[in-house]
């Protein structure tokens, strides 16, 4: 009886301490609340070296970021430069037109700053819906190029 019963009983005390221990870890990974935070969800995202993005955005045309974090696009974003400084002139649009709401993800035409919505409308970069107050570019030691997007993380 010992020897069946015995190793069931310990199995079945290691599976509870695995379990136990996975809970405590999720637990304080998640800092115990339900609130969204730094290690689930950024709210910044670094791009790169403006002087390499800038080259980049005059050769190939404005960058597009797919899908911020989601399956659905809505927080799809085209970062575009304007000008000769690489620190300056820097915009961020969402990744559909002005005009339509964000289920319209927008495409890019590649090497250009043209870009094809849901209906088959070639548009241009300046054509995207503008940001809200919260999401807009950030040139950290004018050497780093940062997406500030608490406005779309912000209900």
């Amino acid at each position: 009886m010992a020897r069946a019963v015995v190793p069931v009983l310990g199995g079945l005390l290691v599976l509870a301490l695995i379990a136990g221990f996975t809970w405590a870890i999720a637990a304080f990974i998640s800092g115990g609340g339900s609130d969204t935070s730094e290690r689930f969800a950024r709210t910044t995202f670094p791009i790169g070296n403006v002087e390499n993005l800038a080259e980049i955005v005059e050769a190939d045309g404005p960058l597009l970021f797919p899908e911020l974090g989601t399956a659905i696009g809505t927080r799809s974003i085209v970062v575009d430069h304007t000008g000769d400084v690489p620190a300056d002139g820097w915009r961020v649009y969402w990744a559909y037109p002005a005009d339509r709401d964000p289920s319209c993800v927008v495409e890019q035409v590649p090497g250009t700053a043209d870009f094809i919505d849901c209906d088959g409308r070639t548009i241009d970069v300046a054509d995207l819906s503008p940001p809200d107050e919260g999401v807009f570019p950030t040139v950290e030691d004018r050497t780093t190029l940062i997406i500030d997007l608490r406005g779309a993380t912000t209900p």
